[in-house]
């Protein structure tokens, strides 16, 4: 069973944002596996801020 990944705010997951889907696609990935690269993915957790969250709250260094 595959994790389900989700922003940790708003609860989107990468294949529902546009942004996500548009770079995995430049990348040859899925959103799922692009998001992985992303510096506030928390690998533990399944959980990101996605680009509108991150901003919103500050853009706190970390992971979510």
């Amino acid at each position: 069973m595959s994790k389900i990944y989700r922003c940790k705010c708003c609860g989107k997951r990468p294949d529902e944002i546009v942004e996500y889907i548009v770079c995995a696609n430049n990348e040859d990935m899925t959103p799922d596996e692009y998001v992985q690269t992303d510096g506030t993915f928390n690998q533990a957790t399944g959980e990101f801020y996605c680009t509108d969250c991150y901003i919103e709250i500050g853009m706190p260094l970390g992971i979510a």
